[in-house]
């Protein structure tokens, strides 16, 4: 038997807030993707939109079914919207159905950057978790310069992951082979050009492999790195749109770990030193470990980048979403992004690089949202429903993962010289 509570759709949300009166505020319910994206949302739509009232939940009132494909197949409409990860669906521009879900859908709010985790470790907020984790201000480490350098190195290599993945290619570069490839496999504070520039060879080296492996990519990779520069992929940032638990667990995990364990290690030699007697020692040194905090859940608690220019865009596309007469406007705006959906095949993109897309990854030609949309019941909220049978392709993200491939026999070619640490021409092409 079918349970009400399946069956709730945008309509209903709606009709339950008039009941209310004219003078309560009226309501929309937020589908996210887990649990740690609820108090994320929560924010950015309260902050947005003070004058909604809002219930953000998982995407499944009947089972414990989480992610982005179940959060877009409810039945969204203007009371009923999905909050999700932006992933590499942004950058695809539509080429997959679930990325034309998300990038089309008047009813989906994403987070611009790959995923909340980006955010979590913004360059500007990242001493400051230091310090709520080690109650020490002391800044040992700059993140800023690290993060610039580290992004103008990768930002080559996730372009050719993006290209990988947007030809059909994502079984022999995949967002795991990128991650192997970018990790810093050994920290050392004080010298932080050592990290970058062994960076800067597995990158060179990863590189030469694909260039190898696909001489088709020539007349491509340029056009797509200028589109991805549009979309925000630019240089300096590159670390905000790669893998975020790639970018927490492989890069600034291990960086973090031995910045804090380091001020730590500092403010308790402080205790020691300034202590009158053994008591007071043992006392202050008590005091200040019950106070401070794993590094990791200090990541995922501050809000420092609220104020940071990435959030500010999420929180003014959500004012612009629930601005003026929200409650009726575009009625039949899912019925538009379906066809602008239809006016190309899935895997083309708008601009002249995209223009020539073949076979899928397994051979087959690529289908329209609305062949998929019509394997779906009609219904009171059909729109929906196409999106919804759109939204059960996988993501980018989700494609299955192949071996690492083999690295080559020799370094490749290093373009711009001896990189130095604040070089802003030392970029690898």
């Amino acid at each position: 038997m079918s349970r009400l509570s399946a069956q709730l759709n945008s309509a209903y949300i709606a009709a339950a807030s008039r009941l209310e009166g004219r003078r309560a505020r009226p309501r929309a319910v937020a589908y996210v993707e887990s649990y740690d994206d609820i108090l994320f949302w929560r924010d950015v739509l309260t902050r947005a939109a003070p004058h909604v009232q809002f219930e953000v939940v998982l995407p499944s009132r009947i089972t414990l079914g989480r992610g982005k494909k179940i959060a877009l197949a409810n039945r969204l409409g203007p009371h009923m919207i999905a909050c999700v990860d932006a992933d590499y669906d942004v950058l695809m521009q539509g080429a997959t159905p679930t990325s034309a879900v998300v990038c089309r859908s008047p009813h989906v709010l994403h987070t611009g950057v790959y995923a909340i985790e980006n955010l979590q470790c913004h360059a500007e907020v990242l001493h400051r978790v230091c310090v709520m984790a080690t109650l020490n201000d002391r800044e040992l480490f700059d993140f800023r310069a690290f993060l610039q350098a580290f992004s103008r190195t990768v930002h080559p290599l996730l372009v050719w992951n993006v290209w990988a993945y947007r030809y059909g290619f994502y079984t022999q570069f995949s967002l795991t082979d990128f991650a192997r490839t970018v990790e810093l496999r050994e920290v050392q504070l004080h010298h932080p050009e050592r990290m970058i520039e062994a960076l800067r060879r597995r990158v060179n080296r990863q590189i030469a492999t694909l260039q190898r492996r696909f001489p088709q990519a020539r007349a491509t990779y340029k056009p797509l790195r200028d589109e991805l520069e549009q979309l925000g992929v630019t240089p300096d940032k590159t670390y905000l749109y790669m893998r975020g638990h790639d970018l927490v667990d492989v890069v600034l995990g291990p960086l973090l770990a031995v910045v804090c364990d380091n001020l730590r290690r500092e403010r308790e030699r402080e205790i020691n030193q300034l202590a009158c007697h053994a008591v007071q020692q043992q006392n202050e040194l008590a005091a200040y470990r019950h106070a401070v905090a794993p590094f990791e859940e200090m990541l995922r608690k501050h809000t420092a980048y609220h104020d940071t220019p990435e959030f500010l865009r999420i929180e003014e596309a959500a004012r612009q979403r629930f601005a003026g007469d929200w409650e009726t406007r575009d009625a039949t705006a899912d019925d538009a992004a379906l066809a602008l959906a239809d006016e190309r095949p899935i895997g083309a993109l708008p601009t002249a690089c995209f223009a020539d897309e073949g076979l899928d990854a397994e051979g087959n030609a690529p289908a329209r949202v609305s062949e998929r949309a019509a394997a779906t019941a009609e219904g009171p909220n059909s729109p929906r429903n196409a999106l919804a049978a759109a939204a059960e392709t996988p993501t980018a993200t989700e494609l299955p993962t192949a071996a690492r491939p083999k690295p080559p026999t020799a370094a490749a070619r290093l373009r711009n010289g001896v990189w130095t640490w604040g070089d802003d021409d030392d970029e690898v092409d």
